[in-house]
């Protein structure tokens, strides 16, 4: 029974530590945008996929030099 004179104060500090995690974690903005990051690896960025088409590529076994 001498145990729980210890174990209860150590149990209510750490769910006082837990909820004032929790409460820091709202007010710094952790939950704002649950979706955004989740959703934007679905999204396809047309900037970073290489041209195909431009002239400026040359194939490595293409000789385009002035004779």
């Amino acid at each position: 029974m001498n145990i729980l004179v210890f174990l209860i104060p150590a149990a209510l500090l750490l769910g006082l530590l837990g909820l004032g995690a929790f409460l820091w974690s709202l007010k710094s903005g952790q939950y704002d945008d649950l979706e955004g990051a989740a959703e934007r690896i679905l999204f396809d960025d047309e900037d970073d996929r290489p041209d195909e088409g431009r002239p400026d590529q040359s194939e490595p076994g293409d000789n385009k030099t002035a004779s």
